[in-house]
C-alpha cells in the first residue's frame, strides 16, 4: 500500500506515463465522436432505400422532403438511437464492475444481469403489458439476477472468482427460462419474444427510447456522481475508511447505479454480449488507468461498438435479417475464453 501512496516525483518516469494518459483521454473521446457521428449518417443513409448522406441527416432534424423525413425518423433513427443508448449503458455498467470487484470478467452479461433483465422482460411481455413497462421490468429481473447472485455466490465474503462462476451459472439459467417461454409462446407472441434470445435492436421504437434513454441518461449521471467514491475504493478499505468512506454503502450504491444501466439497456437490445465485458479493456489499453474521462470514453465506445455491429449484421453479413447479438457473440466468445486463460494463469502465478 506504501508503494500505492507515495508520491511520485515530476522526474519519475510513472509520473509521466499518467499525465500522458490522461492527455490522450480528450483525443480519444475527440476521435470516437467523430467515429460515432459517421456511424449515425451511415445509419440513417443505408437501407433497401440509399439516401444521399447530407439529406438524410437533414431527414433526421425533419428537413427536407417528407418521404425522406419519414424514412428516416420512423425507421431508421429509432434503431439507431436504440444502439447508441444500450451501448452506452452496457459499457458504463461493465467498466463500473470491473473496476468494483477489481476483476477483467466482472461484467453484466457474465454475471447474469442481462439474463435477467431479459427474463423480466419476457415475463412482462407475455402478461401483456405496455412496451413503456419494459424497461421498469427489465429492471426488476435484474435485480433478481443481482439478488440470486448475492445469495448464491456471496457467502462470507466470497472471491470474485466465485461470484463470476455463480454469474454464469445464472445467466445460463435465466437464458434457459427465456428460450423455454419463447417456444411455448404462441406464434404472435414468439416474435416479438425472439430478441430476447439473442439480443436485437430492429423494431425499436421512440417509446421505447425515449422511455429506457431517459431513465438511462439518469443512472449515467448517478455513475459520474459516483466516481469519486469509486477511485477512493480504489486505495483499499482501510485508507477509504480512514478518510470516512463507508466502503458497504458505496460498493452497493455502485453496484445498483450498475445493475439499473444493464438492465436498462438490455430492456432496449435483450442480452447483447461482448460489449460490456471488451470496451472497458479497450479503453483501458488506449487511455490508461481509470477516470472519470475514462468512464465517459467507456461510453462512447460502447455505443460506437454496439452500432457498428448492427450496421455489420444489417448491410455485411451474407444471411439478411441477424440480431446484432449474433455479431457481438461472435466477437464476445473468443475474448472471454482469452480472459479466462489469462485470469487462470494469474492465479496459477499467484500459487506458486
Amino acid at each position: 500500500m506504501t508503494d500505492v501512496l507515495r508520491p511520485m516525483t515530476p522526474a519519475s518516469p510513472a509520473a509521466g506515463r499518467p499525465r500522458r494518459a490522461g492527455r490522450r483521454t480528450p483525443l480519444l473521446a475527440l476521435v470516437t465522436s467523430l467515429v460515432l457521428l459517421a456511424l449515425v449518417t451511415v445509419s440513417v443513409s443505408t437501407g433497401d432505400m440509399p439516401l444521399p448522406p447530407f439529406d438524410a441527416l437533414k431527414g433526421l432534424f425533419g428537413l427536407g422532403d417528407s418521404a425522406t423525413v419519414l424514412i428516416v425518423q420512423e425507421f431508421r433513427a429509432p434503431r439507431m438511437a436504440a444502439a447508441i443508448v444500450a451501448g452506452t449503458g452496457l459499457a458504463v455498467a461493465g467498466a463500473l464492475l470491473q473496476r468494483l470487484f477489481r476483476n477483467p470478467l466482472a461484467s453484466p452479461d457474465v454475471m447474469g444481469v442481462t439474463g435477467g433483465a431479459s427474463f423480466g422482460a419476457v415475463v412482462m411481455l407475455a402478461a401483456g403489458a405496455s412496451q413503456t413497462l419494459m424497461p421498469l421490468a427489465a429492471l426488476g429481473g435484474g435485480l433478481l439476477a443481482a439478488v440470486l447472485l448475492g445469495v448464491l455466490g456471496w457467502r462470507s465474503g466470497a472471491s470474485v472468482t466465485r461470484l463470476v462462476l455463480v454469474g454464469l451459472a445464472v445467466q445460463a439459467g435465466l437464458t434457459a427460462a427465456v428460450n423455454f417461454m419463447v417456444v411455448t409462446f404462441p406464434t404472435e407472441l414468439a416474435g416479438s419474444a425472439l430478441q430476447w434470445t439473442t439480443g436485437s435492436v430492429y423494431g425499436r421504437t421512440w417509446t421505447e427510447v425515449w422511455t429506457a434513454g431517459g431513465a438511462v441518461a439518469v443512472a449515467l449521471a448517478v455513475a459520474f456522481a459516483l466516481h469519486r467514491r469509486l477511485a477512493v475504493l480504489d486505495l483499499g478499505d482501510d485508507s477509504a475508511g480512514a478518510l470516512g468512506l463507508n466502503t458497504d454503502a458505496a460498493r452497493l450504491q455502485i453496484l445498483v447505479t450498475a445493475i439499473v444501466l444493464a438492465s436498462l439497456a438490455a430492456a432496449l437490445t435483450g442480452p447483447v454480449a461482448f460489449v460490456a465485458l471488451a470496451v472497458p479493456h479497450m479503453v483501458r489499453f488506449l487511455a490508461g488507468p481509470p477516470t472519470a474521462g475514462t468512464l465517459a470514453l467507456s461510453g462512447l465506445a460502447g455505443a460506437v461498438l454496439l452500432l457498428a455491429s448492427d450496421l455489420v449484421a444489417q448491410h455485411l453479413l451474407p444471411v439478411s435479417g441477424l440480431p446484432v447479438g449474433v455479431v457481438t457473440a461472435t466477437l464476445g466468445a473468443p475474448w472471454l475464453l482469452v480472459l479466462m486463460i489469462r485470469q487462470s494463469s494469474s492465479v496459477n502465478r499467484s500459487v506458486r
